[in-house]
């Protein structure tokens, strides 16, 4: 049978947690002790936040934790509606045996703030029957008082030893050969992402041998490297050239916020005054890509904004 790997590896226990050690210590004591409050988990994508929350559910509940266990993505369901019909019922109904039930909602950043009223008088109203694991990237976008109401976990990139740890399970479990090589252009390509590491591994793996270069190529690292070129069409003011060239870049599945990084990282080895411009300009364009904005308008605005940096 076939398995996607970041599920088949997924860990099952609080043990097999990769990385953010206080944290899952912190968590592991309040579970042991049969009680958690309304808790918070805060950082980047493939961290460990999803998996610590089913965790938390199955050492809780063992047998009965899919009935005890409601878990919801807001950035899906994002209105006042979801707060008000499906957490709401669950909310108010009683454990199966067991004090409370759980409900997590994974990406609640993604919430209207009228959702997030609504949540926080049903976090309030139904304390003594269901806990919330709220699960957010980006904790500025969580209203005060649901911040209060919860104990906040900050969870930070895995740590390089991590994900090669990871890499070394995976590999030995499915009789791959990954060099050291390979390995840092993994924690490269991931940026401390557990689960794109591991995607890319599995993607990598038709393979018994695993290289840089297939990981490279792979993950489009090899076409990012044109980033130096790009920048400097958009620093002479060749606007034309310099989008011909994003637009073959994300034709080419490079996403939109790895473009930003880039020309950010190339743009500190500027040593120009420009450097500190181009950097405000990448985190205004990035800002604008998460609220939902059109890619190619907005890296056609960094490109603009940059050119007029030689006008």
């Amino acid at each position: 049978m076939s398995f996607v790997w970041s599920e088949k590896y997924r860990p099952k226990s609080f043990d097999d947690m990769i990385g953010q050690a206080s944290t899952v210590q912190g968590v592991k004591a309040l579970v042991e002790k049969g009680s958690l409050p309304h808790v918070l988990f805060t950082g980047p994508p493939g961290v460990g936040k999803s998996t610590l929350a089913l965790v938390i559910a199955k050492k809780l509940f063992g047998s009965n934790w899919k009935e005890n266990f409601l878990e919801l993505n807001a950035s899906d369901e994002r209105g006042i509606d979801v707060v008000r019909n499906k957490v709401k019922d669950f909310a108010r109904t009683k454990g199966f045996d067991a004090k409370f039930k759980v409900i997590f909602l994974d990406e609640c950043d993604a919430l209207t703030r009228e959702a997030q009223q609504a949540l926080r008088r049903t976090m309030e109203n139904f304390t003594n029957s269901c806990r919330f694991i709220l699960s957010c990237n980006y904790v500025a976008r969580i209203i005060d008082p649901i911040q209060s109401r919860c104990v906040v976990y900050r969870f930070a990139p895995l740590a390089k030893q991590d994900i090669e740890s990871l890499i070394d399970r995976i590999a030995q479990s499915e009789s791959l050969q990954v060099d050291q090589g390979a390995k840092d252009a993994l924690f490269e390509a991931s940026a401390g992402d557990c689960r794109r590491a591991v995607n890319l591994l599995q993607a990598c793996a038709d393979s018994p041998k695993i290289t840089k270069d297939s990981v490279n190529k792979l993950a489009r690292l090899a076409q990012v490297q044109g980033i130096p070129a790009l920048l400097a069409l958009a620093l002479k003011g060749d606007i034309v050239g310099a989008k011909k060239q994003i637009v073959d870049m994300l034709a080419q599945g490079i996403s939109a916020t790895e473009l930003i990084k880039q020309v950010d990282q190339q743009a500190a080895t500027l040593a120009t005054p420009d450097a500190i411009r181009i950097t405000q300009y990448c985190g205004d364009c990035e800002f604008r890509l998460v609220q939902g904005s059109d890619e190619l308008i907005q890296l056609g605005w960094l490109l603009a904004k940059i050119a007029q940096l030689r006008a």
